[in-house]
C-alpha cells in the first residue's frame, strides 16, 4: 500500500492510494485499495480447542480482522479444524492464519482438514528446512496451499535468519571495494530473504497476488530502514510490525513510532502490535492500540475518539478523569452493537474537558463536548451538541444524563443500518 500523505485535518485521501497487490485472505482484502488491516495472535496451546476458540473470539471481538494461531503439533494442527467449526458456529467468521516453523510440511500433509480450515500459511523462511532440506521443505508448504487455494505470508525474521544466506552475503561484502556496515548487511539478508522466497514460490505456481511479506526486527530505526527498502524493490502486500515489542508503554510507544512512520509513508497492508502482557491482561490490548494508531492517524474509524484532557492545577476533583473513563468504557462496550444498527457511528467524536481554560472550546470541535467545572469554578457543566451549546448539566447525575445524551444522539444522527 502506498499512502498519500496525510491531508484534510488528518484524514488520508483514499482515492490517491496506490502500490501493492490485493490479496484475499477468508472474507479480509489486503493491499491494493482496502484499507489497512488489524491482526493479533492467539497465546494459547492451540491444542486446547476451548481455551483458542475464546481467545479468537475475544480478539475478533475487540476488533481483530485476522487471528494467527500457533501449528506446531500433531494435536495442534488436528484441532484447528474443531477450533475453525466452533467459531462459525457462534457466528465469527474471522479467518484464521497459521504460523509454521521447522515441521509445516509434516503438519499440512498429515491433517488436511487443517489445511483447508487455515484461510493463510505463515512461512518462515529461516526456520522452513535446513540445508538441502529448505528447498524442499518449502516446495511442499508452497504445493499445500496451491492444493487448498490459500495465500501465504513469508515472514523473515531478524530472530531466525536464514544463516547460509547472511554468511554468503557477508563474503560478497568483503570483496566490496567500500564494503557496508555489519548492520546494513544484516537487513539486507532479511530483506533478501524474503524476495528470494517470494521469487521461489512464484517458480513453484504462487501468484504475486496470494504471496504477502514481512521482515521483522525488534529496533525502530531498523524496522523503518527494512521497510522502507523492502517496499522500494517490490509490490507485494506487506505485513507491519515490530516483533518482541516488549510490555506496557514501551511496547505501545516502540510500536506506535516505527509504524506511524512508514504508515505515513504509503507503507503497509496489515499491522500487529506485539505486546507482551501482562500476567493475567487481556490479548486484545495489541488490538486497541492498533486501531487506536489507525484511526489517530486518520487512516481508519473504529470507534468513537474521547478527548480528555490530561488534568493540572484548576482539576483538582478526579471528577473530570472518571467521566472520561466512564464515556470510554461505554463508547467501547456499546459499538459492537452500535456497528450492527447505525452507519458512521465509528466516526464520532466525543470531548470530556475539566474546565474553562479549553474546556468550551475543545467541546464545540467535537460532535458532542462536555465542559465540567474546575477548581473555583461554578459548578456547572455544559454541553456542547455540534458546536452549539445545548443544555447545562447540574449535580449528581451529571454522568448518567451524559452518557443518556451520547446514546440520544447516536440513534438520531447515524442512519440506522441497512435503511
Amino acid at each position: 500500500m502506498r499512502w498519500p500523505r496525510v491531508a484534510d485535518h488528518g484524514r488520508a485521501e483514499a482515492s490517491a492510494r496506490h502500490g501493492t497487490r490485493q490479496v484475499r485472505v477468508g472474507r479480509v482484502a489486503i493491499g491494493g485499495q482496502a484499507p489497512v488491516v488489524v491482526q493479533s495472535m492467539t497465546n494459547t496451546d492451540t491444542a486446547d480447542v476451548e481455551a483458542t476458540v475464546r481467545q479468537v473470539a475475544e480478539l475478533a471481538r475487540a476488533g481483530s480482522e485476522l487471528v494467527r494461531v500457533t501449528v506446531n503439533t500433531p494435536e495442534a494442527a488436528a484441532a484447528v479444524p474443531r477450533i475453525r467449526e466452533r467459531l462459525d458456529r457462534m457466528g465469527s467468521g474471522v479467518p484464521l492464519v497459521g504460523d509454521f516453523h521447522y515441521n509445516g510440511h509434516q503438519l499440512l500433509a498429515a491433517e488436511p482438514a487443517c489445511a483447508e480450515a487455515l484461510a493463510k500459511y505463515r512461512i518462515n523462511p529461516g526456520n522452513v528446512g535446513f540445508g538441502k532440506k529448505r528447498d524442499t521443505q518449502f516446495a511442499e508448504i508452497i504445493a499445500m496451499a496451491l492444493r487448498h487455494d490459500k495465500p501465504v505470508r513469508i515472514g523473515a525474521n531478524w530472530g531466525s535468519l536464514d544463516q547460509a544466506l547472511l554468511a554468503r552475503l557477508m563474503d560478497e561484502n568483503h570483496a566490496r571495494e567500500k564494503p557496508w556496515d555489519a548492520a546494513a548487511v544484516g537487513r539486507e539478508a532479511l530483506i533478501r530473504s524474503a524476495l528470494d522466497s517470494a521469487a521461489r514460490a512464484e517458480e513453484l505456481g504462487m501468484d504475486r497476488s496470494r504471496i504477502v511479506l514481512s521482515c521483522k526486527v525488534s529496533g525502530v530505526q531498523e524496522l523503518i530502514a527494512v521497510y522502507r527498502d523492502l517496499a522500494a524493490r517490490s509490490d507485494y502486500a506487506l505485513h507491519l510490525g515490530l516483533t518482541e515489542a516488549g510490555m506496557g508503554s514501551k511496547g505501545i510507544v516502540a510500536s506506535a513510532a516505527a509504524l506511524a512512520v512508514l504508515l505515513q509513508e504509503g507503507i503497509g497492508d496489515t499491522i500487529r502490535i506485539s505486546l507482551t502482557p501482562a500476567p493475567g491482561e487481556s490479548r486484545t490490548r495489541e488490538v486497541i492500540v492498533a486501531q487506536e494508531l489507525l484511526q489517530t492517524m486518520g487512516l481508519r474509524a473504529f470507534t468513537p475518539l474521547v478527548t480528555a484532557c490530561p488534568g493540572c492545577g484548576r482539576t483538582t476533583s478526579s471528577f473530570f478523569q472518571e467521566l472520561a473513563q466512564r464515556v470510554q468504557g461505554h463508547v467501547r462496550e456499546r459499538m459492537p452493537a452500535w456497528r450492527q444498527q447505525y452507519d458512521g457511528v465509528e466516526n464520532l467524536t466525543l470531548a470530556v474537558m475539566g474546565c474553562v481554560v479549553n474546556g468550551p472550546g475543545e467541546s464545540r470541535h467535537a460532535h458532542i463536548g462536555i465542559s465540567l467545572p474546575g477548581t473555583g469554578e461554578a459548578p456547572a457543566a455544559p454541553v456542547f451538541i455540534d458546536g452549539q451549546k445545548t443544555v447545562t448539566l447540574r449535580g449528581e447525575g451529571i454522568a448518567d444524563e451524559f452518557v443518556a445524551i451520547i446514546e440520544d444522539y447516536v440513534a438520531r444522527r447515524f442512519a440506522p443500518r441497512g435503511a
